[in-house]
């Protein structure tokens, strides 16, 4: 028997050339895979228009409403015709806010040029406040010691009014934003006992507002909302129960802050009442 056949050998591996053969390298290249993805994602939506960042910030906020909203025929992308992919609106989002804007200053201007300039609203012009606000056209009208817009506990429309807001209606049916109308009403309990608060009277109000302007003319779709506040929004919160707390507000809405609501990026459109100088 040869020498060699009852040897026995160990052979020691030396480690220092193997540790790039693991999984730890992996793990840290599919991190930093994961991290450029972000980064690129990112920086995508950065460069969308204002509009699409609502879209994208809308879906993620609430992904079954944003479908439910898009399935309605809200989808804040338009479709080209001759693909089918989506493409951004088209048009430039701040030249567009930007001419929105000036419509609604132009019928702002001529809506306070019938106030000042029709006889029968000099008892009333004073009362009847405009204003441009970020979220569009805001027009109040609010009542005085006496009942000015309707009967005292009342949503029964005084005829002056119903000449008012007909007028007003003939202007803002030029335009097509959507319209929001507000009941509003100050602190003081209503003199009945059967139930009926200033809950009831300022969506009242309301409504009889919007069945007047509907009867002048505007398109009933266009009216988005009819809401009553009480007197949850003074106009005057240092004195809750001043008569200009008593008011009917007709909201012109941007085309945008309409869009941002739908979508719950804004549930509630607050806009600031305008300064006043006196109470």
């Amino acid at each position: 028997m040869s020498s060699q056949e009852g040897e026995i050998r160990i052979v020691k591996k030396k480690n220092g050339h193997g540790s790039h053969h693991g999984g730890a390298w992996k793990v840290a290249y599919a991190d930093f895979v994961t991290a450029m993805m972000a980064f690129f994602l990112v920086m995508w939506v950065t460069g969308m228009s204002p509009t699409i960042k609502a879209a994208v910030a809308a879906y993620f906020k609430d992904p079954i409403a944003f479908n439910k909203a898009v399935e309605a025929g809200n989808a804040p992308f338009k479709v080209s015709e001759s693909s089918s992919s989506i493409l951004p609106e088209e048009k430039d989002s701040s030249q567009s806010d930007l001419e929105e804007r000036l419509r609604l200053k132009k019928a702002k201007e001529s809506i306070e040029k019938i106030v000042a300039q029709t006889p029968e609203f000099r008892n009333i012009r004073q009362h009847v406040d405009i204003q441009l606000v970020n979220e569009g056209l805001r027009i109040d009208l609010m009542e005085n010691k006496e009942s000015l817009f309707f009967d005292a506990a009342s949503a029964k429309v005084k005829p002056s009014t119903r000449h008012l807001l007909a007028l007003i209606t003939r202007e803002l049916k030029t335009l097509s934003n959507k319209v929001i109308l507000e009941g509003h009403t100050d602190s003081r309990p209503l003199a009945r006992h059967d139930g009926y608060t200033n809950w009831e009277l300022s969506a009242d109000r309301a409504n009889a507002a919007r069945q007047v302007m509907e009867f002048a003319g505007i398109d009933p779709s266009r009216i988005a909302q009819v809401r009553g506040y009480a007197a949850t929004q003074p106009r005057n919160p240092k004195d809750p129960t001043h008569f200009s707390n008593r008011r009917i507000s007709i909201i012109v809405v941007m085309k945008e802050a309409m869009r941002l609501q739908q979508f719950g990026m804004n549930p509630d459109i607050e806009i600031t009442p305008a300064k006043r100088s006196g109470p």
